[in-house]
Parts: structure tokens; sequence; C-alpha cells
């Protein structure tokens, strides 16, 4: 288990070894605000895979990851911690509703497609970390092809091609003289070549223009109707196959060329077979999904839609518990993709999902409601909270936008008192805060470029007072 994170600027390598429970919560830390129980639930089974990897093959097999059940409230941090985490350990990822599924036979998606999904995202990571490997060996042989076109080789001297009176003369001087005027030839190309392989590498041609092969792809088919969307069939792969490919000449820049060349040989180097293999042995073995909104397939009495949730739970049942998934790809099995499963579990409990699937979940966590504190936190703390974005935002229009303390504390006040008064949506409330707060200043800025500009807690209130006040304005606007 592999991953980088980002710290500032640059991104930091984060070793298996040291990616221990505490490591891990530190780092969520830095981008979440607040629900300690979840961080340290989400640490360990991570920390736990990293142990099962160190078993012996037999041990290894037995040991089946701990999915977690997350219940909180929309906009607390459920799915940013899933996110996070994947990031900072470089695991194939995915997010999906748990409500775009139905039961097979109904009008929806197979729940084997999550699978599918996520071996599509392993094989990115793993082509983009083979690609990494190749793309020195790539630099030279592009600059190899663009040197060619820049300086093509002389077309080898034949018998035929001979003036008569060389083929007739017998005398060793004549031979003589023709296999010198090759060699000269092939050192004056050798000496040429070699002054325009140096200028190349220093930059200096490359607004010259060259003539390149570009093969055009076919457009992509889209394919319509119920039930195609599950088909795990390459048509597009298929058909390119069997139609001739169209080739055109264009003339480009140095420059350009040097683009479409080096990926070309890219692609050249990459194996995809070996690309496949590690991208499934990725998955299973690091895979996790992020089961969103599983307390809607939750069934209720009364309802119609009843038979098709209790049937995703029927359908999701043999993925979570393990199973093996046919892809384009190859058969992946599931018995070691981690599940981390939320929903806000409002109008349902947990413990009105089938028992089996219950008990695939066996760490439960509670995340809490925001409170001021943690909105005036969340403005703050994290590096990539919202006043940083729109300070770097405005900075590109000359604006140096500068949030005072009052200005978000009033702001983490408007958050809290909105969402107790309408619908509770979390951390989301300062999206909608901040873009009405800044929506003027933000039109303007292009024409102003005032420099410094404070915003205190005056400001926040002569912009967000009417809207705040009126309940039935806010619940549009905010």
């Amino acid at each position: 288990m592999s991953g980088r994170v980002e710290s500032g600027d640059a991104a930091a390598s984060i070793s298996p070894e040291s990616l221990t429970p505490k490591r891990v919560v530190t780092e969520l830390d830095r981008y979440i605000v607040g629900q300690g129980e979840a961080k340290r639930a989400v640490a360990i089974a991570i920390r736990n895979r990293w142990r099962r990897q160190q078993l012996s093959e037999e041990m290894r097999q037995e040991v089946a990851p701990k999915n977690i059940l997350m219940i909180g409230p929309t906009g607390v941090g459920k799915t940013e911690i899933a996110r996070r985490l994947a990031k900072m350990t470089g695991a194939p990822f995915i997010k999906i509703e748990a409500t775009k599924y139905t039961e097979v036979g109904y009008y929806g998606r197979d729940v084997e497609s999550m699978i599918r999904e996520l071996v599509e995202n392993a094989i990115g990571l793993v082509r983009e970390s083979e690609r990494k490997k190749v793309e020195e060996e790539a630099k030279v042989r592009t600059n190899e092809r663009l040197v060619d076109l820049l300086c093509p080789r002389p077309r080898a001297t034949n018998v035929g091609s001979m003036p008569a009176s060389l083929l007739e003369g017998e005398s060793l001087d004549a031979d003589q003289t023709v296999e010198g005027g090759i060699e000269d030839e092939q050192k004056s190309y050798d000496r040429t070549r070699a002054k325009i392989k140096a200028m190349l590498l220093a930059g200096e041609l490359e607004q010259r223009k060259v003539e390149i092969t570009v093969e055009s792809k076919s457009k992509p088919m889209v394919l319509g109707g119920a039930g195609l969307e599950n088909m795990d069939i390459d048509l597009q792969g298929m058909f390119e196959k069997m139609m001739p490919k169209s080739t055109s000449q264009r003339e480009l820049t140095v420059s350009e060329a040097r683009t479409y060349l080096f990926e070309q040989e890219c692609e050249t180097l990459l194996d995809p077979e070996a690309i496949n293999g590690q991208a499934i042995e990725l998955a299973e073995n690091l895979g996790m999904i992020f089961l969103d909104e599983v307390d809607k397939i939750v069934a209720t009495e009364g309802k119609n839609a009843d038979v098709s949730r209790q049937g995703v739970q029927r359908d999701l049942l043999p993925i979570v518990e393990g199973t093996t998934v046919q892809t384009r790809y190859g058969y992946v099995r599931t018995d070691h993709i981690l599940f981390i499963a939320a929903g806000a579990f409002h109008r349902a409990q947990p413990s009105e999902l089938m028992p089996e699937l219950q008990g695939r979940f066996p760490i439960r966590v509670e995340l809490r409601d925001l409170t001021r504190d943690d909105f005036v936190r969340i403005l703050k703390e994290p590096r990539n909270s919202l006043t940083r974005q729109y300070e770097s935002l405005l900075k590109t229009e000359g604006v140096e936008l500068v949030f005072e303390d009052d200005a978000i504390l009033e702001l983490a006040s408007y958050a809290f008192k909105v969402n107790q008064s309408t619908q509770n949506i979390g951390a989301r409330r300062l999206y909608t805060i901040l873009e009405r707060l800044l929506e003027e200043l933000s039109f303007e800025a292009p024409e102003m470029k005032m420099g410094r500009v404070p915003i205190n807690a005056a400001y926040v209130k002569q912009r967000l007072d009417e809207v705040a006040e009126d309940e039935d304005l806010s619940q549009f606007i905010l």
C-alpha cells in the first residue's frame, strides 16, 4: 500500500509502514474538522490492511476487512473522510449512491457495475504509475524521432543507381572511389545529425515545421437502451480493431509534434496486459468503495418501491460478503475490498437493514451535527478552507481579500442559524453563504484593482442580514 498526500504546495510521500493510525488521523485533521470517532475507525481499518499484508499467505486469506457504517447528517464530512483516505493511501476509490441501483429485473443499474468502476479506477492509477517509469525512455525515443524528421536519412546508394562507367570499370581505384564517396556521405550525414540533435536538445528548433503521420481516432459510440450500460463489453475497442485505421499527414511545429510523439512512445512502452493484472490485484487488496445514501434502500411501509429497495440489499449482500465479478479485464474477487457505507438515517434506522447486511458492517460510527465553533474552525483551519480558496481566486484579479476574525465568527453564526431554522445541510451551507457574501465583489473585481479589501463583521451583516432574517428567502437563497 503506497500513496501520496498533499503537504503545502508539494505532495509528500507516505510509506506504508509510517501510515500509523495516529498519522492517518493527523493527516485527516488537516482537511476535516472534528469527527474524531470516525477518523479513528477508518485509521484502524487502513492499518489493518497493512498488517494483513505482513501475514503468511494462508492467514492473509482468512483476514477479512472490517467494513464501516457511518451514520450522520449530510455535510458533516462522511464522504470527505473516505475520499481523503483513498488519496492518502493511493488506493483505488469510487463513491457511488445506493439509490442508483435497483433489484435485477427492474430498470436500473446492476450492483456489480461498482466493481467494474473500481477496476477502471485502479487501471488509471497503475497506468499513471507505469507511465512515470517509462517517461525518460519515451523522451529519448521522441527526440530521436524528431531528429529523423528534421534530418531524414539519405537513401542508400545501390548498384542500379551507379553510373555505367563505374559498373564496367574493373580498376581498383574506381571501386575505392565509390566506397570513399559513400563513407564521406555517411560521415557528413552523421555530423549534420549530431548538430541538429544538439540544437533540438538546446530548444533552438521548437518553431521549426515538421510533417508527421497522425492517426485519426474514430468517434466514441453512444449506445442507449435499458440494460446496455451493464454490458461489460468493449464494443468501441472491437470496432476500432475491425475498421481500417485512417491516417493523415499534418504539418506541426517541433513543440507540437513532440507532445504527440511522446504520447505515442509512452503507449508503445506500456504493457496493457501487465497493467490490467496489476490493477485487478490492487483493486482486490486495496480497493475502497464508499456506498452513500444506504439509508434510502431501507424498505418503508406503504411504499411501492419496497420490493426494489429490499432487492438492492439482497444484491449488495454477496458483493460485500465476497464474490467473484467478471470484468473485461478479468475476474475480480471482492473478499478484501473495504466498503464504507454512509447515510443520514433520519427516517430509518440501521437496524432496519437486512440482518445479513448489517452483519457485514461491524464497525459503526456516528458523526455529530456541526456547531457554530465547528463552522469557525472549518473556515480557518483546513488547508483547503473556503476562505483561502476565495483569497486565492480574487488575488488573480489584484484584490487582496482579508477575512478578519469577527467576520469569520459572524459567518459561522449565520451558517449555524440557517441550518437550524431550515434544512440542515452541514458545512455545504458555507458555500452558499460565502458566494452570496462575495457576489458583488467577485463581479466588480476585474475593474476594481483595489488592493487590500478587509472583510469584517459589519460587511457580513450588511450582505446577509436581510436574507437570513427572512426565513422564506433563506430557504431558497441560503
